[in-house]
C-alpha cells in the first residue's frame, strides 16, 4: 500500500485519473501512517484500485534505474508511477513538503526504512518505490 503526506491542504483527489487515485487517508485507522511527517495524508491507488501497479522493488539492491528488458515491468505500472512523480515534483516544488511510504500487510512501522529522495538527482523515469520504505522528497 502507498500512503503520502504533504503540508499542502489542496484537495489531491482534483488529480486523479486512469491511473492514479488520491483518497484522503485517516491516520487513527492505520498505525503506518505514523512514519508520515505531514498532516495532509493520502492513500495513493493505481489503475487496479490499490497500489500495486506502481513500479516497485523489494529486498536486495535497491536503487532508482529505467525500466530494463531483463526485469519486465507492466507498461501501467510506468504510466501511473510517472504520473504519481509528476504530481510529487509539482508540490515539492510549489513549496510543499511530501512524503510518502510504501508497505504492506503485517509490517510494523521500526521496520520502514527511510530515505531521502532528490527530485534533481532522481528522474522520472528511474523513480520507483521500495517496498518497507519511507521516502522524503525534497527538490
Amino acid at each position: 500500500m502507498l500512503y503520502l503526506s504533504t503540508s499542502s491542504p489542496d484537495e489531491l483527489s482534483a488529480h486523479n485519473s486512469e491511473y492514479v487515485r488520491f483518497r484522503a487517508a485517516d491516520r487513527e485507522t492505520d498505525p503506518k501512517l505514523s512514519v508520515l511527517e505531514n498532516e495532509h495524508g493520502w492513500f495513493v491507488g493505481s489503475k487496479a484500485g490499490c497500489s500495486c501497479t506502481f513500479r516497485h522493488l523489494a529486498g536486495g539492491d535497491l536503487g532508482f534505474d529505467e525500466p530494463e528488458d531483463w526485469l519486465p515491468e507492466d507498461e501501467d505500472a510506468i504510466k501511473a508511477t510517472a504520473e504519481l512523480y509528476r504530481v510529487i515534483a509539482a508540490l515539492v516544488h510549489a513549496g510543499n513538503r511530501v512524503d510518502c511510504v510504501d508497505t504492506w500487510m503485517g509490517e510494523k512501522p521500526a521496520e520502514i526504512s527511510r530515505v531521502e529522495v532528490s527530485l534533481n538527482d532522481v528522474a522520472e523515469r528511474t523513480f520507483r518505490f521500495f517496498e518497507s520504505h519511507h521516502f522524503v522528497f525534497m527538490p
